[in-house]
Parts: structure tokens; sequence; C-alpha cells
């Protein structure tokens, strides 16, 4: 790349589309209509900028960004123009943005009284980076930039709809732009509660999952049949047991008692919290009551004396199932081996 020589004048100037635009070369700046501006590279330094925004923030925030962002200059922009006739500020603003650089546009239709306008660009410096992106997305931050320009200018909120897309296509954009209750700070919220939803969606899936994965362990230690010794089974029954655990465990039991083929099953009800109520009550019984029809024996092993007084309360009896009470499960195993005529 070439780059000027030093032998120019200490200001130069130069009338672009009746805008003046001024170098300072001792400051090492330029003016464009007499207040200090800047040139960036579209394709290279103003691409990477957008690119760097979208990659840190994500596409849709980086949409909402470059709107609002566009929105707010289009205010500061605006106070450039306030001076004159809003109809000689429709005519000189095509100008404005044709000598910045922004593309070629032209306003095309407008009404004071309706507070509207139609405003075309051909060739935008966004259009040519969303072109190159080649992602597809039409222009946020110029069309949110007429809207706060607008907005200022007919002094109520005014925002756009996309009526002509050249990336679709036609010869240029249009933006239509009317009365309107969308502000960015409502679509700042909107993009904020729809992050907050998702964010509460993927919470509720790893809820669902996590509560899949407790369920399937409740179902692998809801009962644990634990085989002794030939023809005697364990089953430790823990903690408080609500109705899905325990039909687990009852159903579980059932299934796999007339496959070990036992003779004793050893109920040990040492890990029972002390929230005893009747529905734990009708549980133990259902329990020995299966295993009988089943033609196990039922021993119970560890009833605390709170749970004693409740099975009493509750008409337990032990004596038409034969079930056999003992304190210790070593008790229990020692009793279930000599009745099989065994011994340790």
């Amino acid at each position: 790349m070439d780059f000027p020589k030093n032998d120019l004048p200490v200001n130069p100037k130069k009338d672009v589309f009746g805008i003046e635009i001024e170098w300072d070369k001792a400051n090492g700046c330029m003016r464009y209509a007499g207040e200090t501006a800047m040139v960036m590279w579209v394709e290279t330094a103003m691409k990477s900028f957008l690119e760097t925004i979208s990659e840190i923030s994500g596409s849709q925030v980086a949409n909402v960004v470059l709107e609002t962002a566009g929105y707010r200059m289009g205010a500061i922009v605006s106070e450039f123009f306030k001076t004159g006739e809003i109809n000689d500020i429709f005519q000189t603003l095509p100008s404005v943005y044709r000598a910045a650089g922004w593309g070629l546009t032209t306003v095309s239709d407008y009404s004071v009284e309706n507070k509207t306008a139609v405003i075309q660009v051909k060739d935008s410096w966004e259009y040519r980076i969303n072109k190159i992106q080649s992602q597809g997305n039409d222009p946020a931050f110029l069309p949110g930039h007429f809207a706060g320009l607008l907005s200022n200018l007919y002094e109520e909120n005014i925002w756009y709809t996309i009526e002509k897309s050249q990336l679709n296509g036609d010869d240029c954009y249009e933006f239509y732009f009317s009365p309107s209750q969308i502000t960015p700070t409502q679509n700042i919220h909107e993009l904020t509660r729809a992050q907050e939803q998702r964010e509460i969606s993927k919470l509720e899936e790893m809820v669902e999952e996590r509560t899949k994965d407790l369920r399937e362990l409740v179902k692998e230690i809801s009962s644990p049949l634990i085989p002794v010794f030939d023809d005697i089974v364990v089953i430790p029954l823990m903690g408080t047991y609500d109705d899905m655990r325990a039909n687990e465990l009852l159903h579980k039991t059932l299934d796999k008692l007339p496959e070990i083929k036992a003779n004793y099953v050893i109920l040990d009800l040492t890990g029972i919290n002390d929230s005893i109520d009747e529905y734990m009550i009708s549980l133990i019984q259902k329990m020995t009551q299966s295993a009988a029809l089943l033609g196990s024996k039922c021993i119970l092993v560890g009833i605390s004396p709170k749970l004693s007084i409740e099975m009493t309360n509750a008409n337990f009896t032990t004596r038409e199932t034969h079930i056999g009470c003992y304190s210790t499960l070593k008790h229990a195993i020692m009793y279930a081996l000599s009745q099989e005529g065994k011994q340790i």
C-alpha cells in the first residue's frame, strides 16, 4: 500500500456532496462536517470488529447490540440536523451518508404529518460485511441508526421494518419507518427474558435428567435382595418409603424370590427412619404375606421400641405367617441356618 507523502497542506480539505471533510495533519485526525471523525476499512477492520462482538456474545446478542448502538448513534447524529427545517433535512440526509461512505442512500418517501419515512440504502458497509461473512444476516445497525435519528427528529418513538433485502436479491435495502412501541430497550429486555427462559429450560432438563437418574438409582436400591447363604436372603429396609419406592420394593422382591428360591427372607428393619406411620406398617405386612404366599418364611430383624408399638397398634400379627423376630441380623441368620440343618 502506498501512503500519501508529507507534502500536503497542513489542513487539506475536500468537499464531497456538499459535506466538508478536513484532515488535520498536525494532530493526526480528520473532521467530517466540522466534527472529529475516523476511517476504518470495511472488509477487514470493521468486519473483524463485528465478528469479535459476535464471537464473544453470540449472533443473537450481537444483533441486538448493533441495533441498539445504531439507535443511540442516530439520536446523537440527529442533533447535527436539528438546526434546519425537517423538509430540508430529508433533502440533505442522503448526501451526508453517501459522503461518509455508508452506501448509496435515498429518502424515497416521507410524511412529517404521519411521522413515517422510506429510506433505501444500496451497497452499505453493513451489507458488504454480511455478504462477506455469508451468514445471511440483514443489517441491524443501519436501520436502528435511522430509527434513532427519526425518533429525535419526529419527537416520537420510531421503529422500522425491512421491506426489501439486498441479500435476498433486491437491488437495495428498503426500510420503512413509522411510530411504534418497539424500542431497543424493549428488545434488550426480551432478549434477556429469552436467555433466562433458555437457562431455565436447561436447568429443568438437568433436573429432569437428574430425577430420572435418581429414580433409576431408587429402583436399584429399593429392593436389594442380598443372598447370604443358599436358600437365605436378606432385604434391608432403609429410610422412608413413598408410594413409588414401596411399589418398587414389593414388585422387585416378588419378581426375584421365585428365581432365588429362598426358603427364608430376612427383613432388616434397623435402617427405617423414626417417621413410622401406618403406611410403613402396611408395607411390612404386605412383604411378609407376599413372601409367605411364595413359599418363603419371613424373619423380622431390628424392630425398635417405637416400631413395635406402632405395629401393635396396627394389629400387626406374626402368627398366621409364622414370622420370627430377632434383635440382630446375626441371630436371624443363625436361626435360619439351623432350620436348614446347617451351621457356620
